[in-house]
């Protein structure tokens, strides 16, 4: 089936084939994978970054989380402006930006030009601000071009370029600031993504006619059909209306209610994007202080660090696209995000309880934790497109990332002060019990759609 598509909004005048949902597909995950090598590889380089700088192990933390917290403040107002605007537009703005963003800082805020933590925490808190463009934005396209059967799958994979471009980073970028300084640490994540831009420029396109309809559920009794959660396997189409955006004429039960209520006002989609916030305390735990904790408690380098947090991504991008093809299958997302709550919170409760223990074995906990910890993003975030439809799926994105990013952005802060107070046996028990909170956050497995 081919797709027109028109000269307007950054259209161009040639017809894509269905098959092009994969060229969209490997574009977003560029996008997000540009935006992940920068996000997870600066803070892996905190060991040279607290003596570069001239940083406490406090104010490391708090230029670290700033990160995080650029994100949060801007993810819903990226959601609103991608539904408005459409993917293209955003993507485009949000990448171009960055990449200009990194390059000042590579010209103008390292050590050696004599940036302070003032400087260093702003310019942080406006690359997450600029990069999180990249959640909303790639996550709608993927939701306007694939079925509704396919849509676990590619979301998943779209969220696997997470952990993907973190390992990229993770690897290179302690490696570059050991080597080369931190002119290369920012150069190198801003020309990834320009790159990311130009592939947006030439490929991302946004289709007229809706993706090809899944295939159709058993039939039921007309009067109440039970809707596993997550399984968007339902094919009612309405006609396509003349000028109606693909978006909303590709429309499921679920999208019927989107295009009523704003997903900012459903509690059952706050319980996913909070639930999912809590799921990223021990991930943020493992990814911004594993460095500190093995460099102060066990006298290791950054080389172990990478190596760990390296297991955690790779394992955890592995574990995202397992779990979107299965829900996909089987439509139970929200079993799944309880589950892996479970396990986490089991992983980092033997973190805690393994602190002192030989050194291989307290890494192994780690990597474990950090692993499943990064399992969770496909199935939460295809989750909450899907419940809010995809004509506002940008809004449930943002929602999502704004969640997502404050705990990133408060972890950091929080960790310093358990170590103040207590010990890293705390730090990881912390980070066990807030997964462990997310099993109950989480909505119920079934819904009713009548």
């Amino acid at each position: 089936m081919a797709i027109s598509l028109s000269t307007a909004g950054g259209r161009t005048g040639r017809r894509y084939g269905a098959r092009h949902r994969w060229v969209v597909l490997a574009v977003g995950v560029g996008a997000q994978g540009s935006f992940a090598a920068m996000f997870s590889g600066i803070p892996v380089t905190g060991i040279a970054m607290r003596a570069g700088y001239h940083l406490s192990t406090g104010a490391l933390g708090l230029v670290l989380a700033c990160l995080g917290l650029g994100v949060a403040v801007s993810d819903i107002a990226w959601g609103l402006l991608t539904d408005r605007f459409g993917d293209r537009r955003i993507l485009l703005i949000g990448l171009t930006s960055t990449g200009a963003l990194l390059a000042l800082m590579a010209a103008a805020v390292t050590p050696g030009d004599g940036a302070g933590v003032v400087a260093l925490a702003l310019c942080l808190l406006a690359a997450g601000a600029l990069g999180g463009s990249v959640n909303g934005a790639s996550g709608r396209a993927i939701m306007t071009w694939f079925a509704d059967g396919e849509r676990g799958l590619a979301m998943s994979i779209r969220q696997t370029a997470i952990p993907a471009g973190g390992a990229v980073g993770v690897a290179l970028l302690p490696w570059l600031a050991g080597s080369y300084g931190f002119h290369a640490v920012y150069a190198v994540p801003a020309a990834l993504c320009l790159l990311a831009a130009a592939a947006t420029w030439r490929w991302l396109h946004e289709p007229d006619a809706p993706p090809p309809p899944a295939p159709s559920p058993p039939r039921q009794t007309p009067a109440t059909r039970h809707v596993p959660a997550g399984d968007e396997a339902l094919t009612d189409r309405r006609p396509a209306a003349t000028g109606e955006p693909a978006a909303a004429r590709n429309a499921t039960p679920r999208d019927a209610e989107a295009l009523v209520r704003s997903p900012l006002l459903r509690w059952d989609v706050w319980r996913v994007a909070l639930a999912s916030a809590l799921l990223t305390v021990p991930q943020f735990a493992v990814l911004s202080f594993t460095a500190i904790f093995l460099h102060d408690v066990k006298g290791e380098g950054a080389a172990l660090a990478s190596v760990t947090v390296l297991i955690a991504q790779i394992g955890g991008g592995a574990a995202r696209i397992w779990t979107g093809r299965r829900t996909d299958r089987r439509g139970n997302r929200r079993t799944y995000l309880r589950g892996i709550g479970a396990l986490t919170g089991v992983a980092m409760a033997a973190a805690a309880v393994l602190t002192a223990a030989p050194t291989p074995v307290t890494v192994a906990a780690l990597a474990l934790g950090g692993l499943l910890a990064n399992s969770w993003h496909g199935v939460a975030y295809t989750e909450i497109a899907a419940m809010a439809g995809a004509a506002r799926a940008g809004t449930a994105l943002g929602l999502e990332g704004t969640t997502v990013f404050a705990a990133a952005f408060l972890t950091p802060l929080l960790i310093p002060v358990l170590l103040a107070a207590g010990s890293w046996e705390a730090v990881w028990a912390v980070a066990a019990a807030a997964a462990l909170l997310a099993i109950p956050l989480a909505p119920g497995r079934e819904v009713r759609v009548r």
